[in-house]
């Protein structure tokens, strides 16, 4: 394994366990508390859409929080080379999933409050994809 290769995997494995938090969390909330807990935590796009979006949303993350997590395990550690695309294809849809929040918060003029996050989570949920892709399953090696 060389030096950027060890690299790497240090990168991927720190993202992929931030944003598993990050997205496991955020998912868990949407996906259990009552839309009224939902407006008064500062998320008044949801009393606006229709509850099953909302919890379509949150099911998406928490898929792709598991799948960023599971799928290289899977892959590295119990030998399903398989397993290794889904990985890859839950980070690009974490990565989609914030694309399309973000763009709803400009439609909505909430992006000057929710540009950090947004583009935070945006970039680390492709840096995540891109590394996964370059390097494959040798970044879980």
């Amino acid at each position: 394994m060389n030096a950027l290769q060890i690299v790497g995997l240090v990168v991927a494995w720190a993202l992929t366990a931030f944003l598993a938090v990050t997205y496991f969390k955020a998912g868990k909330f949407k996906l259990t508390a009552p839309i009224a807990t939902l407006v008064e935590a500062g998320m008044a796009w949801t009393k606006e859409i229709p509850a099953g979006v909302v919890r379509t949303i949150a099911f998406l993350e928490i898929v792709g929080a598991a799948g960023i997590i599971l799928a290289p395990i899977a892959s590295e550690f119990l030998g399903f080379a398989w397993a290794q695309v889904w990985g890859i294809l839950a980070a690009y849809g974490l990565t989609l999933t914030m694309l399309v929040g973000a763009s709803m918060h400009i439609a909505r003029g909430e992006f000057k409050y929710t540009y950090k996050i947004n583009i935070m989570l945006i970039a680390a949920s492709t840096v995540l994809a891109v590394l996964l892709t370059a390097f494959g399953g040798s970044v879980f090696a």
